[in-house]
């Protein structure tokens, strides 16, 4: 299990920070086709001047079969191992087995931090990172950047052997382990706590830096409490058969943000705004996809499970399984997407503009809102 913890430590270390169209190109059989319409009937049907001439309305098909030879689009995706990947592995799948839409180049990295450089320089085309880093990114960049779905809601927990804690107020006076201090885990606890009519004075929070060392205190102690991330969370209720979720941080959010109509946003999705204008079909490909592999993990949670440690994600596929509904694995775009990520993205830039990049992102950011 020491095995398992080093290797989910790599693939949700990104989660610290908070760290699913239309094909692209016509089928090799439609062009094809095109190409051998040369009957003075069938092309009196597409225009009257093909009408007049079949001969001249074969030639000009000509171009057309050549430029529809069934190539597919490069789209080079990052991502990190964890939630988001966890999303894109049906996906990842049928790429491998020449079905998806696009031709993918799939990055996995255990940090954003390697991601934010591969897009800037325009090394990755579609990436998936935490909510705060693509507004870091949208300002950086002067707005070259767009967000086009968000991939992952809330995949924060409080996790204890205490039955007693049901809700935020019933932390007083309690000590909590967690990770990240000055991160946006601990900006989303310390809101909550606001929230709730608390402050940091009503507890104690105690900082460890990494998620395994909250695991393994939680193992060790039944009675500590400890706020982690998924795939962390399944991890130590299977080594702690007394812990379990007290408290859905997710849930917790949307009690408090009934009126703004925000959500608790882990992860979102973004894209260069000049490969958007360049390859706006292969965009609209790569959503589409996205939606139907974010719906596979959630409905197929075993036989997702069993891609998920194929790509490497996780070591163990019971784990993944026990993990992926707790993940909150969805694919939510336009103004439902505007609506969730801007609240959320207010709370942090509230707390610390900095966590944000600095400025709230303009409406440009949000992709077809």
């Amino acid at each position: 299990m020491k095995k398992t913890l080093a290797y989910l430590l790599a693939g949700a270390a990104a989660l610290s920070i908070l760290g699913g169209c239309s094909n692209a190109s016509s089928s090799n059989e439609t062009a094809a086709e095109t190409a051998a319409e040369t009957s003075a009937e069938t092309a009196a049907e597409t225009t009257e001047t093909a009408a007049e001439d079949s001969q001249e309305a074969s030639e000009e098909a000509a171009p057309s079969a050549e430029e529809s030879d069934g190539e597919k689009t490069q789209v080079r995706v990052g991502s990190l191992k964890g939630p988001t990947s966890m999303g894109l592995v049906y996906l990842m799948e049928e790429n491998e087995q020449g079905t998806a839409a696009n031709d993918y180049e799939f990055t996995m990295v255990t940090a954003a931090d390697e991601l934010m450089p591969q897009i800037i320089n325009g090394n990755l085309d579609i990436a998936l990172v935490p909510a705060n880093v693509a507004s870091t990114l949208y300002n950086k960049t002067e707005g070259q950047i767009s967000v086009i779905d968000i991939n992952t809601l809330g995949v924060l927990y409080v996790v204890s052997a205490d039955d007693s804690i049901k809700t935020i107020s019933d932390l007083k006076g309690r000590t909590i382990y967690m990770t990240g201090k000055g991160t946006t885990p601990d900006y989303i606890f310390q809101y909550l706590l606001s929230a709730n009519g608390m402050t940091t004075e009503d507890l104690t929070l105690e900082y460890k830096s990494e998620s395994a060392e909250v695991a393994a205190l939680l193992k060790e102690d039944p009675d500590a409490i400890g706020v982690l991330p998924q795939p962390f969370v399944t991890v130590a209720c299977t080594q702690n058969p007394d812990l379990k979720i007290v408290l859905d941080l997710t849930k917790e959010w949307d009690s408090v943000q009934t009126e703004a109509g925000s959500q608790l946003v882990t992860g979102v999705t973004v894209v260069r705004n000049e490969f958007l204008e360049e390859q706006p079909e292969a965009v609209e490909a790569f959503l589409e996809e996205h939606a139907k592999s974010a719906d596979y993990v959630n409905t197929e949670p075993e036989a997702a499970a069993e891609l998920v440690v194929k790509t490497g994600i996780i070591e163990q596929a019971p784990i993944a399984q026990k993990a992926l509904p707790y993940c909150n694995i969805t694919c939510i775009t336009g103004s439902d997407m505007k609506a969730a990520l801007s609240g959320y993205l207010q709370v942090l830039f509230d707390q610390d503009p900095a966590s944000v990049g600095g400025a709230m992102p303009a409406d440009d950011f949000y992709y077809g809102a």
